[in-house]
């Protein structure tokens, strides 16, 4: 090298624009008139979504809220939990047990526990764990959440605007089908175990493609039946597609074909 030239380094030839920081956590609040109201923490920013408070975990909240006996005395699992809201309500609504659980990365099973701290009583989070777990992978860990006395499963299990997903139907269909409870496993017999799948069309011209998990899940012996429809503002009202449709929160109810007597 020749006196006066500048040493290089590898930074000056492969340069890499700065990566924009991660945006801070933002909260959003359930209103309600029984509990005090909730606030959900919400992670920042999330290729998985869970930087939203979606309008069917809102109904799903309000649901459970108006009907308490859903939740009371059983063993509930939400799927894909985000927030967690609807199944923090479960568990202020009388759930034995409540397993929280969502894709297994740090910042999203830490958001989960946060929300539990902050909005539960000592009581209450006693009776609430939080899991990682990928739709359709064995479910060892979230069965050896349950007391050591239960029967071996799951009485309700909670899906909150997840069947967007269209890649994923079989395998949420498939934990599902693995942690429900079979009736006649069921230590209560006035009990239909069952799982509550609430919705919107978020891309109106995909809506069919929506309702395809409904007839995978007929397929495989499952009785599915809409049991709720409540409009909301709509998340993002730019979004291209029918404002009502995007707007529409839907709410169905799946049990397995020999327990379709779940009371409404």
């Amino acid at each position: 090298m020749q006196d006066g030239e500048e040493d290089l380094c590898l930074g000056d030839v492969f340069t890499e624009p700065p990566r924009p920081p991660t945006p801070p956590p933002t909260f959003a609040t359930y209103t309600r008139n029984t509990f005090s109201d909730l606030k959900i923490r919400l992670v920042g920013s999330h290729p998985l979504w869970a930087h939203h408070l979606w309008n069917a975990a809102l109904a799903f909240a309000s649901y459970i809220d108006s009907n308490p006996e859903i939740a009371r005395n059983r063993y509930v699992l939400e799927l894909g939990a985000g927030g967690g809201l609807p199944g923090l309500v479960a568990a202020q609504n009388g759930a034995k047990k409540v397993v929280l659980t969502d894709y297994p990365e740090a910042i999203l099973i830490d958001n989960l526990e946060f929300n539990a701290r902050q909005n539960l009583s000592l009581d209450e989070q006693d009776h609430v764990e939080t899991q990682g777990y990928i739709w359709g992978h064995p479910v060892d860990n979230i069965m050896r959440a349950l007391p050591k006395d239960a029967s071996t499963g799951f009485h309700l299990i909670i899906l909150s605007d997840l069947i967007f997903n269209h890649s994923q139907h079989d395998a949420l269909l498939k934990s599902c089908d693995m942690c429900l409870i079979s009736r006649s496993a069921s230590d209560d017999a006035s009990i239909t175990p069952c799982v509550l799948v609430f919705y919107s069309h978020h891309r109106p011209h995909l809506a069919d493609r929506d309702l395809e998990f409904f007839r995978k899940a007929q397929g495989a012996g499952w009785v599915c039946e809409e049991i709720v429809s409540r409009k909301y503002p709509p998340m993002f009202p730019e979004d291209p597609g029918e404002e009502e449709v995007r707007a529409t929160v839907h709410g169905w109810r799946m049990t397995r074909r020999d327990a379709s007597d779940f009371p409404h």
